[in-house]
Order: C-alpha cells, then structure tokens, then sequence
C-alpha cells in the first residue's frame, strides 16, 4: 500500500483548537483560559498552590547541594505531554501561563548544560539552533494533542509611522513558531469596568454551524471579530495598499542613501585663539629678528 492519500476531499477540522491569548497584567487572559473545559495549567509564576484550577509549576529543578539542573523544564514538558498523550486523564485542555516565562526557561537550562551565560556564546550558532529545535517540537507535540491547547503572553508596544501600537511580549522570531499552530490570536484588554476581547488573528473565518462543542461555541460568541465575514480585497485596493507600503519601506531607505551620499562640510578655520598655539612635532620655534 502506497503513501499517497486517495484523490478525493478529506473532512476539515474546522473548529478552533490552539489559541494564543496575550495583553496587559491583570486584563482577564487567564481568566478567559480558565474558562475552556477542564483546563490544567502548566505555571511559571510559582502560584500553582494559589489557584483552585488543576496546575503545574514549571521550573528548572535544581539539585539542593550543588544548585545545579537536575530536571530541567524540557525534561518536565516532555514528561507532561506524554502523559497527556497517554490520555489516563479528565482534562480537555492544556494552558501555558506564560510561554514567554518557557522561553526563558528552555534557554537557561540550554545555557548551563554547556557552560555558558548566554545562549548565543555556543559555538557556531548551535545555540540558537538547540533552542529552536526543542522549542519547535515541543509545540508541535502540544498541536497534536487532542486537546485545547492555549498559550499566554504578556503585552508590549512598538512604534509604527509615530504611532504606538500593541504587541505580545513574546519575540517575532518565538510568535512565528507559536502562531504557526495557532487557529486564534487574542487580545485581552480592560477598558474601565469591562473586559474586552479581541480576534486580532485567525487561521479561517469561521462559522457558528462549525463549532460543535457548545461550550467552546459559548467562549467563542463572547471574543469580537472571531464569526466575523472576510472583507474581499478589490485589485484596486490591493494595488494601492501594496504601493503605500512600498512607499513606508523606501522612504527610511532613500533617507539613508541621501545621508551617506551628502558631502560633509568644511571646518571653518579659526582666526582668533584665545589660548597658546599648539606646538607642531618637528618645526623649530619662531625666533623674532632683534631689532
């Protein structure tokens, strides 16, 4: 039997399933995470005893005597997906809270198993390229769980054209990896008393009829701009947005070529001084005629 799937359409899982959930301290992400079914959360802050919700401290565990790594938070992830893949358990979703917090993590236990402060002082760029394989799989594993899978970020901000616009905290280079496997990208934000939520990101646009589970179909009505219909893009508009953005691209481009090609301009010498001249190395002093 060959490896080619047969030529015909393949039933689409078309319901949400992976989500990542960022915005300020204290404006309801892990209250939202906390209200998909039957969570369990994997912690980073140390409060796992301080919340009713099932959860896990995530953590470099460290040996008392030599304080070094003994059970590092790959080694505790990898542990914890597998035991979630086993599926000898009640949950129907896994939060991480945060993942900017793993991130750290990873990268200092990366960082001690070969002797080093900073990940990018291993040779040949290995570091780097340790930290994303582990990062990577580990995600993946997590998408392939039949489960919900949610990640949490905290918030940021960037200037855009003078204007300052919100961003997860999480690094670009980390999001492409988390959002790859993402269906949602959510903005949780308190405006005074009330609480909003916002699609900033999606994989489709879904539909109410897609989402069989009521409870997920519940959250889902509560988040602005998940059901929401595409707008279709004319070549018109298309054109003109892709010309503005190439306009925003060159103008920090040209700017910079015109002040490298601009001539520096010439010192004005100084006719007055109002101190001693300096002496020249290897010309003899003055000496005035006597008169």
């Amino acid at each position: 039997m060959g490896l080619l799937p047969a030529n015909k359409p393949k039933k689409t899982i078309d319901a949400p399933r992976n989500f990542f959930i960022w915005g300020e301290t204290m404006h309801g992400k892990s209250y939202l995470a906390s209200e998909f079914p039957n969570p369990v959360i994997f912690n980073t802050d140390g409060n796992a005893d301080a919340i009713e919700t099932p959860s896990v401290d995530l953590k470099n565990e460290r040996d008392p005597k030599t304080g070094k790594i003994r059970f590092s938070v790959i080694d505790q992830l990898t542990e914890l997906i597998k035991e979630l893949e086993q599926g000898n358990h009640t949950f129907e979703t896994v939060v991480i809270d945060v993942i900017d917090d793993v991130v750290t993590l990873i990268e200092q236990a990366i960082c001690e198993e070969h002797g080093v402060q900073y990940i990018g002082d291993i040779p040949y760029g290995k570091g780097w390229g340790l930290f994303k394989s582990v990062f990577t799989a580990l995600v993946v594993k997590l998408k392939a769980l039949p489960m919900n899978v949610i990640y949490i970020s905290r918030y940021a901000t960037v200037m855009e054209n003078n204007i300052e616009r919100p961003v997860p905290s999480l690094s670009a280079k980390h999001q492409n990896i988390v959002n790859g496997n993402c269906d949602l990208s959510i903005l949780c934000k308190k405006v005074g008393k009330n609480y909003i939520r916002r699609a900033v990101e999606r994989r489709k646009a879904y539909r109410r009829e897609w989402i069989e589970d009521e409870r997920i179909l519940k959250i889902l009505e509560t988040i602005i701009g998940v059901f929401d219909k595409p707008t279709v893009t004319t070549p018109e508009k298309a054109k003109e947005i892709v010309e503005k953005m190439d306009q925003n691209q060159e103008v920090p481009v040209l700017n910079k070529n015109e002040q490298k090609e601009e001539p520096q301009p010439e010192k004005t010498p100084t006719m007055k001084s109002t101190g001693p001249k300096p002496k020249v190395a290897g010309r003899p002093p003055r000496i005035s005629p006597q008169v």
